[in-house]
């Protein structure tokens, strides 16, 4: 999936369908070098290709974490390896589901901005369906499968008209094709103490049939977060890349750190 995207990431980067709704504003400062991206369910590290490059052309070091799926706990011990790797402050990105895993990984002392792309945002002690309690069922629900380990897979309806509605119909395929499996049991794992209560913190909003756009603009409105509404499916990093880039770099350029 990876080699397939990057050659497309620059021609195809154009900015559509935005709106910013800046939560303040904060002082200069130097900006951040180093971002790590984390990938959320029936996804991989190459859900990012098209931002990568994008992030590397303004002089960012980049990695994207490889979850293994198989459990919150799991995930958010590989986003700490990655963390840990860094010479210096962090931006630590997170898409969907990984939003849970970017609010724990976050209180990290070296990440100094978050970024929520279309994602999961708990508060201290949550889970992911406590976090979605109470909110309408979004039409990917239905579409996600388990099988009789408890691990969830996207049907083809789920992938072509709810996860990546907006993209190509041979990038659909090909993310149909590569989605890992999601242990369902994440749903149920608690986070301690939320990382945004402490850091700056900035969030895509977008028309999402995965995740609930009403719990997207809530938490975004909770955390205080600097928005950017864009008229996306659930995966903006392959249908508006140049857009989710520009928020990436407006963390990395705003985010304090000593």
């Amino acid at each position: 999936m990876l080699g397939h995207f990057l050659k497309a990431a620059i021609a195809a980067a154009t900015v559509t369908g935005s709106v910013v709704v800046d939560s303040g504003s904060r002082r200069d400062v130097a900006p951040v070098k180093n971002v790590v991206l984390v990938h959320g369910a029936y996804a991989d590290g190459s859900s990012y290709a098209k931002v990568i490059p994008l992030l590397r052309a303004h002089g960012l070091t980049v990695t994207a974490v490889q979850n293994p799926l198989t459990s919150l706990a799991d995930d958010v011990a590989a986003t700490r390896r990655a963390i840990a790797m860094q010479d210096g402050p962090v931006i630590l990105v997170g898409h969907s589901s990984a939003g849970m895993v970017i609010t724990e990984a976050g209180n990290d002392p070296k990440v100094v901005g978050l970024v929520y792309i279309s994602a999961i945002v708990p508060d201290d002690g949550q889970s992911a369906s406590e976090a979605l309690k109470g909110y309408p069922p979004t039409p990917g629900l239905a579409e996600q499968k388990a099988d009789a380990g408890g691990y969830l897979r996207l049907t083809w309806k789920g992938v072509d008209e709810d996860f990546v509605p907006d993209i190509p119909p041979a990038e659909r395929a090909m993310v149909f094709a590569t989605q890992g499996d999601w242990n369902s049991t994440f749903l149920s794992e608690k986070i301690t103490t939320a990382a945004w209560k402490t850091k700056p913190s900035w969030s895509i909003i977008v028309n999402d049939r995965m995740v609930p756009p009403e719990h997207e603009r809530a938490a975004a409105a909770r955390i205080k977060a600097t928005t950017t509404v864009l008229a996306s499916g659930h995966v903006p990093m392959l249908s508006h890349p140049a857009a989710v880039a520009a928020v990436i770099i407006d963390a990395s350029a705003r985010a304090a750190h000593d």
